[in-house]
C-alpha cells in the first residue's frame, strides 16, 4: 500500500470510512442513507419502523421475565425426562426424624369435630363404665339361672326398658348398657319386637311363623338371651351399622347362622347374647 504523508487524514479504521476514501480518490460522493431519525420511509427493508424498538424490548423481557418465573417449576425429574412420582425418585425436604425432634405444635381440634358424635366405639366404653353403676337398676346381672327354656324361674329374668320385654338377667343388663350408648348415638331407645319367649309364646310364633321359628323349646329367645328388632332398625343402615359394629363390645351380635349366606334362615333382626349362648351351648 502507498504510504501516506502527515498532510493526509488519519488511515481509515472501519470499512465504511475505507469505502468512503476509495470512492473519495476516485472522485465520486459516498451516498447518504436515509435516516429514520428524519421520518424517512424508504429506508432498507430491514429497518424497523418507530416505536418498534420499544415493542421489541418489552417482548423480550417479558420472554426473560416469564422464563426467570417458570424455571423454578422445572424440577430435575422432568429435565431428565422424569417425573416427581416416579418411584425412583429420591425423597426431598426434612426427614420424618427431623421433624420430631424439632417439634411441631399440633393444631386444636376445631369446635365442629370437637361437636360431631364420637366414635361409638369410645361411647361403647363410657357405657361399659355405666354398666360398674349397673345400667338396670333392681337387675342382679348375677342371678342364678334356674328353669328350663321357656319356663325360666322369674328372679333369673330382669324387666328391661320397653314394657312386656323381659331377659335373663345378665343379658338384660348388657343390653341395657348397650341401650345407652344407642340412647347417646340416637337420642332414643333401641326398638324391640320380641325378647324372652316362653313355651306358650314359642308354640304361638311357631304357627304363625311356620320355617322362620324355631323348634318350641329349642329357641334362644326361651333362654332369654335372644332379641328381635323393629323394622326400622334393621333397615337403617346408619343403625344397624352401628349395632353391628357396637353390638358384640356388649356381648350382643347378628349370630353367624343368621346371617346371608349362614346355615340357617337370613334375619338380620336376631341378636343373640353370646357369653349365655356358649354357656350353654359350648360347642357354638
Amino acid at each position: 500500500m502507498e504510504a501516506t504523508s502527515q498532510g493526509d487524514a488519519a488511515a481509515p479504521r472501519s470499512r465504511r470510512e475505507i469505502r468512503e476514501a476509495e470512492l473519495a480518490r476516485a472522485g465520486k460522493k459516498p451516498r447518504k442513507r436515509p435516516s429514520a431519525a428524519r421520518g424517512d420511509r424508504s429506508g432498507g427493508r430491514h429497518a424497523a419502523p418507530a416505536g418498534h424498538a420499544w415493542v421489541t424490548r418489552l417482548t423480550v423481557l417479558g420472554s426473560l421475565a416469564a422464563a426467570t418465573i417458570a424455571a423454578p417449576l422445572v424440577t430435575d425429574d422432568q429435565a431428565h425426562g422424569g417425573t416427581p412420582f416416579d418411584l425412583d425418585t429420591q425423597p426431598t425436604g426434612p426427614s420424618t426424624l427431623a421433624l420430631l425432634e424439632q417439634g411441631v405444635d399440633t393444631p386444636r381440634t376445631s369446635q365442629g369435630i370437637a361437636a360431631a358424635p364420637r366414635d361409638v366405639r369410645v361411647e361403647a366404653s363410657a357405657a361399659s363404665r355405666t354398666a360398674e353403676r349397673s345400667p338396670l337398676p333392681g337387675c342382679d346381672a348375677g342371678a342364678s339361672i334356674d328353669g328350663g327354656n321357656g319356663s325360666l324361674a322369674d328372679h333369673s329374668l330382669c324387666d328391661i326398658w320397653q314394657p312386656g320385654e323381659k331377659l335373663r338377667a345378665d343379658a338384660a343388663v348388657a343390653l341395657s348398657a348397650l341401650n345407652e350408648a344407642f340412647r347417646v348415638r340416637f337420642g332414643r331407645d333401641l326398638c324391640l319386637v320380641d325378647s324372652y319367649r316362653s313355651i306358650s309364646s314359642q308354640y304361638a310364633v311357631k304357627a304363625s311363623r311356620g320355617y322362620l321359628a324355631a323348634t318350641p323349646g329349642t329357641s334362644m329367645h326361651g333362654w332369654g338371651l335372644a332379641i328381635d328388632l323393629c323394622g326400622d332398625e334393621y333397615r337403617s343402615s346408619e343403625v344397624y351399622g352401628w349395632l353391628w359394629e357396637n353390638g358384640p363390645a356388649y356381648g350382643w351380635e347378628n349370630p353367624p347362622w343368621a346371617q346371608r349366606g349362614g346355615m340357617g334362615n337370613y334375619e338380620p333382626w336376631h341378636f343373640e347374647y353370646k357369653p349365655g349362648v356358649v354357656e350353654i351351648t359350648p360347642w357354638h
